[in-house]
């Protein structure tokens, strides 16, 4: 027996949803990130004169601290939960290595305990003029046309001043939601500082905000952090892609029970529904 197609009223609520979100969700990010950008500079004197934090630590807490206001604004609409992301389960210096399926994977990561984080990216989003300034002041590293020696020097310092770094190693955003490529930077990166590996799983930030869409949709957001790997438990000259194998074979066998269960979830609920 076919199932019928459904009608326009059934289709109206989640609909309705979506545009009130749009409506409400976007001036109020638009506005909180041009408050922010007024706020920035009396916030950034009042941490350095009240810490003895140095310029990019600031700058990556009040990163983290407006990317956390923003999930704030997003609640009614979006729901987050944080998987092995208690302070006690998750501490730096380390390297995350996460998925990328949205742009704002970057925002989700504020559900992070911690805000000292220096992102290592492409080019590309050093070209926003609004973001640009924020990114250079945070030490974000830029990865592309770099040589080598120059990203490893930079990560090292990161880590040797307690920052905790960030790579998305599959350099760019999943159209198919499917774990791509890994490039083999960060875990380069890991044997040569020895610092721990923490593999991150993002799930659901393709709903809310896919690559080429350009409104927001209710979803339900999920950051998971798995067992750290330590590069010291690898040796020989292939160490950094053992290392590699170990990690994406860990974020796909657990992404896909984590797209399992949120299928098992929406089903429920539009059962419920009707």
């Amino acid at each position: 027996m076919e199932t019928p197609e459904p009608n326009r009223a059934d289709r109206l609520p989640g609909f309705g949803l979506t545009l009130l979100m749009n409506l409400t969700v976007i001036p109020l990010l638009l506005s909180w990130m041009g408050l922010g950008i007024i706020l920035f500079p009396a916030l950034f004197m009042a941490l350095k004169l009240a810490t003895t934090w140095h310029r990019e630590k600031i700058t990556r807490q009040l990163i983290w601290i407006y990317a956390r206001i923003s999930l704030v604004m997003m609640i009614p609409f979006v729901q987050f939960k944080a998987e092995g992301l208690k302070k006690n389960e998750l501490k730096p210096t380390c390297i995350l290595v996460a998925n990328h399926l949205s742009f704002f994977d970057l925002y989700s990561l504020a559900l992070l305990p911690f805000g000292d984080i220096s992102v290592m990216v492409r080019d590309w989003p050093f070209k926003m003029f609004w973001y640009a300034p924020f990114m250079h002041l945070a030490g974000y590293v830029n990865v592309e046309n770099v040589p080598w020696h120059s990203i490893s020097e930079a990560v090292a310092r990161i880590l040797s001043k307690g920052g905790t770094i960030l790579i998305f190693p599959e350099g760019h955003r999943s159209r198919s939601g499917q774990l791509q490529r890994f490039y083999s930077g960060a875990f380069r990166l890991a044997v040569e500082t020895g610092a721990k590996i923490v593999p991150l799983c993002i799930a659901g930030t393709d709903q809310l905000w896919p690559p080429g869409r350009l409104w927001l949709k209710p979803a339900r957001v999920r950051v998971r952090a798995l067992k750290p790997v330590d590069p010291a438990e690898f040796t020989g000259t292939s160490a950094y892609r053992a290392i590699k194998k170990v990690v994406k074979t860990s974020m796909a066998d657990n992404l896909r029970e984590m797209t399992d269960q949120d299928r098992k979830a929406r089903t429920a609920r539009q059962a419920n529904v009707v």
